[in-house]
Protein backbone atom coordinates (compact mmCIF):
# COMPACT_ATOMS: atom_id res chain seq x y z
CA UNK A 1 0.00 0.00 0.00
CA UNK A 2 1.42 3.37 -0.47
CA UNK A 3 1.92 5.97 1.89
CA UNK A 4 3.05 9.77 2.13
CA UNK A 5 6.57 10.46 1.90
CA UNK A 6 5.87 13.41 4.37
CA UNK A 7 3.26 12.31 6.85
CA UNK A 8 3.41 8.43 6.75
CA UNK A 9 -0.33 8.44 6.28
CA UNK A 10 -1.94 5.68 4.09
CA UNK A 11 -3.03 7.01 0.29
CA UNK A 12 -5.30 4.80 -1.86
CA UNK A 13 -3.45 3.25 -5.18
CA UNK A 14 -5.76 5.94 -7.29
CA UNK A 15 -4.57 9.36 -5.28
CA UNK A 16 -1.11 7.66 -5.75
CA UNK A 17 -1.50 7.41 -9.57
CA UNK A 18 -2.84 10.98 -9.89
CA UNK A 19 -0.18 12.55 -7.89
CA UNK A 20 2.94 11.02 -8.28
CA UNK A 21 5.01 11.13 -11.07
CA UNK A 22 5.56 7.97 -13.68
CA UNK A 23 7.90 5.02 -11.73
CA UNK A 24 7.18 6.65 -8.46
CA UNK A 25 5.02 4.98 -5.57
CA UNK A 26 4.25 7.31 -3.15
CA UNK A 27 3.65 10.43 -3.15
CA UNK A 28 5.67 13.15 -1.70
CA UNK A 29 2.93 14.91 0.32
CA UNK A 30 -0.85 14.00 0.61
CA UNK A 31 -4.51 15.96 2.32
CA UNK A 32 -3.57 14.27 5.53
CA UNK A 33 -0.50 16.44 5.67
CA UNK A 34 -0.12 19.63 8.39
CA UNK A 35 2.64 21.36 6.80
CA UNK A 36 2.76 20.84 3.32
CA UNK A 37 0.60 21.40 0.55
CA UNK A 38 0.63 20.60 -3.52
CA UNK A 39 1.00 24.10 -5.66
CA UNK A 40 0.62 22.94 -8.93
CA UNK A 41 3.30 20.52 -9.50
CA UNK A 42 5.41 21.83 -6.87
CA UNK A 43 5.21 20.98 -3.05
CA UNK A 44 5.42 24.18 0.02
CA UNK A 45 5.29 25.07 3.16
CA UNK A 46 1.93 25.34 4.13
CA UNK A 47 0.96 29.21 5.21
CA UNK A 48 -1.09 28.40 7.87
CA UNK A 49 -1.49 24.79 9.52
CA UNK A 50 -4.46 22.55 8.13
CA UNK A 51 -7.12 21.29 9.71
CA UNK A 52 -8.34 17.56 9.27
Amino acid sequence: MPTCQNCGSFVTMQYARVFTPQGVDEPRVCPCCPDKVRDGAEIRTARSRRTA
